[in-house]
């Protein structure tokens, strides 16, 4: 029997018995969207085959019996589409996953007999959840093993403390110098940052560092680390943990791994994201002489905080966007 409420369900035959014979509701239904169709359909036949092959282990079935299942799926999609390339898709005889791919010419892993790249515990083909629960892997740890991976790294975060960066910053350093690509962009909101933090992460080789002083504007509070891989297999947590020793390491705080290989969408939104905050005239590029205001901007946030009032500085260069307008009305 159906409970009534909210549905965005394809109606199977059972379920269509169902809602033909329910006099007691009012029942609302829509045509399948026919540009959505491949990804409404897709997930759909998704539930019905993993239903299907956990029956044929319920049903004395092995590994093998899943995998025969699984390919007879596989031909009847090539020969209902024509494409003989769908046919080289079905699972091969040894049913196992490719896990990495290792270039020997690599000098880190090239001396070792077995050489094997450090893995996050959590699945990077699978999107999951952390909430700080005991049995979990630390965030920290997590990040570690990301960053180890990674090809490309894009960090947001409101604020970034030494004592988070600590334990993440060797790995940081490791993976700029062997040539990955860092960018990050954080604010001086509630003064919370701290320099040193900040002037580690320019130290490190290719790093690039964007900040907004302007909190009164850009009031950021997302949370985001992207992990960007050549292979396909990005992953992103978004979430609440901030750059903190307790954020990434005993904090109660929730954040969603969000892996490519099943949410496309949601990766490439973060992405597009991402880059028009970082092109975005908000948030400015720290260099070396950008050491004292960021401090001052800090000092200014804290004392906003403390008093909640406004702090008054003797910083009165113009915010990036008024800069903009300045130089526009100088050339003409």
């Amino acid at each position: 029997m159906l409970t009534p409420g909210l549905y965005e369900q394809v109606i199977s035959k059972a379920l269509g018995q169902a809602i033909d014979g329910d006099l007691d509701n009012y029942i609302e239904t829509q045509p399948i969207d026919t540009a959505e169709a491949s990804k409404i359909l897709s997930r759909y036949i998704t539930e019905v085959i993993e239903k299907s092959l956990d029956n044929v282990i319920d049903q004395g079935g092995d590994l093998q019996a899943q995998v025969e299942v699984a390919n007879r799926i596989v031909q009847i999609l090539a020969d209902a589409t024509g494409n003989t390339e769908v046919d080289l898709l079905s699972v091969d005889a040894r049913a196992e996953q490719l896990m990495a791919l290792i270039n020997k010419q690599n000098s880190i892993y090239a001396i070792q007999d077995k050489p094997k790249i450090p893995r996050p515990e959590t699945s990077i083909a699978r999107s999951s959840l952390f909430t700080g629960a005991i049995h979990e892997p630390q965030m920290f740890s997590e990040l570690k093993k990301e960053i180890a991976s990674a090809d490309r790294i894009d960090m947001l975060v409101s604020f970034i403390k030494w004592s988070g960066l600590r334990l993440i910053i060797d790995d940081l350093r490791a993976f700029t110098e062997r040539g990955g690509e860092l960018r990050i962009i954080t604010t001086s909101y509630m003064g919370a940052t701290d320099v040193k933090a900040i002037e580690e992460l320019h130290r490190l080789p290719s790093a690039r560092i964007k900040v907004s002083y302007d909190t009164k504007r850009t009031r950021l509070h997302a949370k985001t680390y992207v992990f960007y891989r050549e292979s396909g297999f990005t992953t992103a947590y978004v979430g609440s943990s901030n750059l903190s020793n307790e954020a990434i390491s005993s904090g109660l705080e929730w954040n969603v791994k969000v892996t490519r290989k099943d949410l496309p969408e949601t990766i490439d939104k973060i992405a597009a994201t991402f880059e028009s905050y970082w092109n975005s005239s908000e948030f400015e590029y720290y260099a070396e002489d950008q050491r004292e205001r960021l401090a001052r901007a800090l000092k200014a946030e804290r004392y906003h905080e403390a008093n909640n009032a406004e702090a008054f500085t003797l910083d009165i260069a113009p915010y990036a966007f008024q800069q903009e307008i300045l130089d526009r009305l100088e050339a003409e």
